[in-house]
């Protein structure tokens, strides 16, 4: 779990997390949760949401609390951000981290299937900072969105979500240019794999195709949840004050090869 970097950073302050009952998401969550925020965490799934908080409460930063709500729907995410700030009052960082994902050719992808990741990924994000705009604290919200490395590189079979993460991509930097204005930043986050989440699962089916992807990565190692959780603590940190509008990889030096979870000319380990 990301440790402070300077003591109770954001004591008092709160935070909500889109998508913050599982993985990356929720181990952001507990991070700031960690650093003494209080935190709001919304998913599908109500029993997940309850799990969320729970594990959140018991790190005994600030209080944690746990909403079943679909990105997709701009009312439900309304909802929740409107009960965050009654709850807690204005939000200081929010983070948009909702996807949805699977492999598939692109002569083999519906458009059903094509819809439904820009719904979750590109909409709900849309969604979430839409509606959060009169809930944030201004001058001084930090935004993040969580991207990925095919928004900007192509990869195979990952035509729907390459289009829609490059699609939060510019909203998000375009919110930095229209919001900075109001003391709001705004900033992406891609990672590259990360151990124990299910986009490592898509990528590797088996132990040994794991481990030679892992060979392929320059830092040659999977990242961990932590590592993904720092950089967002950074982001939201006034260590970060001048900093907006940016894409940062967090990926072990992955995006120097072809987009595949692997780089071009390795050298030996």
């Amino acid at each position: 779990m990301a440790k402070s970097f300077h003591g109770q950073l954001f004591s008092n302050k709160v935070a909500f997390v889109a998508g913050g009952t599982r993985g990356i998401n929720l181990g952001i969550a507990k991070a700031f949760a960690e650093n003494g925020a209080n935190v709001v965490v919304i998913g599908r799934n109500a029993e997940r949401a309850a799990r969320a908080q729970q594990e959140i409460s018991d790190i005994g930063g600030g209080q944690a609390l746990g909403l079943s709500c679909d990105v997709r729907d701009y009312d439900a995410v309304a909802a929740a951000l409107k009960t965050t700030a009654e709850k807690f009052g204005t939000i200081d960082m929010l983070v948009s981290g909702a996807a949805g994902n699977f492999f598939a050719p692109l002569v083999g992808l519906s458009p059903n299937g094509f819809k439904t990741v820009i719904d979750i990924d590109l909409i709900g994000t849309f969604n979430v900072f839409r509606a959060s705009f009169d809930y944030l604290t201004k001058p001084g919200a930090s935004l993040i969105a969580i991207t990925a490395g095919q928004s900007e590189q192509a990869m195979p079979f990952q035509a729907h979500a390459a289009a829609a993460k490059a699609g939060v991509n510019m909203l998000t930097k375009t919110l930095a240019v229209e919001w900075g204005p109001a003391g709001v930043r705004a900033n992406l986050i891609a990672p590259g794999g990360i151990e124990g989440t299910e986009g490592v699962k898509f990528l590797s089916s088996t132990p040994e195709e794991l481990e030679a992807a892992v060979k392929r990565v320059p830092a040659r190692r999977l990242g961990q949840i932590n590592e993904i959780a720092d950089m967002a603590v950074f982001l939201c940190s006034d260590a970060s004050a001048y900093v907006s509008g940016q894409l940062i990889y967090v990926d072990g030096g992955t995006l120097t090869g072809d987009g595949s979870f692997g780089c071009l000319n390795p050298l030996p380990r």
